[in-house]
């Protein structure tokens, strides 16, 4: 998307131009689109004007879970955005612009005041809320964001539209040498409606049918439980049928750092997940318990991992891509003798508490929002042609 400091996930960043649309490439994220107006005196006689450059997505590519990331933060605090509006005070005068940003139909309008000193430029980072319409995509799709100008008085200095794609709801934007790596965390769903209802089934194989998460302050009778806590729910996605299925094709732009993830809703709806699709999913189930669960990365392959009890620096982790061929015992003793392969350089885990407390939370569950009567009224009302 769009960032004023630094090339981040999803948002392309903001890039000057002069008095013509063009076209820059920025280090690792390609050519932005780029559109500046330039307000024309009438008279002979050329009067500087404020002059407005406005870009979207990452070459036009808007990712889910970095719109939503970004959303969730205050204006005055993002360093990214889905949309970008440079603006450039040319004038002897101090500038006030009321500026909105909306991608008709897919999102909310949002809207900042930009006050600027004479000779002054600001770039304004916007990231609109997303309609429940975004996170239901589950292919690209074409849109335009409507960027729109007043002045102090309410008139009208800009308006501009700017074409954008939507990435599906299941595109992980990597990056190189996987630095967004973190974002994985939106994908662990611990509310979902199809986490809930698994977990429901595990508590059957639990003795006295309870899943108490972390219980016990004894670190030993600690891990025990969470042995048996891992191993009922191991079960019940056995007894569901989930087995493996790769599905990692995506299509737009950055196929070679972009990924498609299925969300734990669609991998229990289908009984189908591949490595990193088992591994959210384990971890949804694990975060809902009130545990800490953890996604190792290794070159070509994913694991899920859980701490054995507060405070220990111990991991149980499981090979999810054998959940559906092998017992629990085995996914668990393959996990630990394949990760000691790869040296710890090799080695990416996002821990999920961690990325709760830096801001990436779960996206919108497909399943919990469709339960709710005020969403439904609201997409009705801004769905095009109701």
């Amino acid at each position: 998307m769009l960032s004023a400091t630094s090339s981040l996930p999803g948002f392309t960043r903001f890039v000057c131009v002069c008095a013509i649309v063009s076209a820059i490439l920025v280090p690792g994220f390609g050519s932005s689109d780029v559109k500046e107006k330039v307000a024309r005196p009438t008279s002979g006689v050329r009067t500087p004007q404020a002059t407005y450059e406005v870009s979207a997505g990452l070459d036009g590519e808007i990712y889910p879970v970095f719109a939503n990331y970004a959303s969730l933060k205050d204006p005055r605090q993002r360093n990214w955005g889905t949309v970008a509006v440079r603006v450039t005070n040319s004038t002897a005068d101090a500038l006030r612009n009321r500026i909105s940003v909306q991608i008709p139909g897919w999102s909310d309008q949002e809207i900042q005041i930009a006050e600027l000193g004479a000779g002054e430029s600001k770039t304004y980072l916007f990231a609109p809320t997303f309609l429940r319409r975004l996170y239901m995509n589950r292919e690209i799709a074409a849109a335009t964001a409507a960027i729109n100008v007043l002045d102090a008085a309410g008139r009208n200095v800009y308006q501009q539209t700017v074409p954008v794609r939507l990435r599906s709801v299941d595109d992980l934007y990597w990056g190189r040498d996987f630095q967004y790596a973190s974002f994985i965390a939106s994908w662990v769903t611990p509310h979902d409606a199809s986490v809930e209802r698994l977990l429901s089934q595990a508590k059957n194989f639990m003795p006295g049918r309870r899943m108490p998460g972390y219980e016990s302050r004894n670190e030993a009778t600690q891990e025990r439980s969470t042995m048996q806590q891992a191993r009922a729910i191991y079960r019940a996605l056995q007894e569901q049928g989930v087995s493996y299925v790769k599905s990692s094709m995506t299509l737009g732009g950055h196929e070679e750092v972009s990924e498609r993830v299925r969300m734990p809703a669609e991998s229990l709806g289908h009984s189908s997940a591949n490595c990193i699709d088992g591994a959210v999913m384990y971890a949804a189930m694990f975060e809902n318990l009130g545990m800490e669960p953890s996604i190792v990365l290794v070159p070509g392959h994913a694991y899920v991992g859980v701490r054995v009890a507060p405070g220990s620096d111990r991991f149980l982790y499981i090979e999810t891509s054998l959940t559906g061929r092998t017992t629990f015992d085995v996914a668990v003793g393959s996990a630990s003798r394949s990760m000691a392969k790869f040296s710890a350089a090799q080695f990416i885990r996002v821990n999920i508490r961690q990325a709760r407390q830096d801001g990436i939370y779960p996206m919108p569950s497909e399943d919990i929002d469709s339960r709710n009567p005020v969403l439904d009224a609201a997409r009705r009302d801004t769905t095009p042609g109701s």
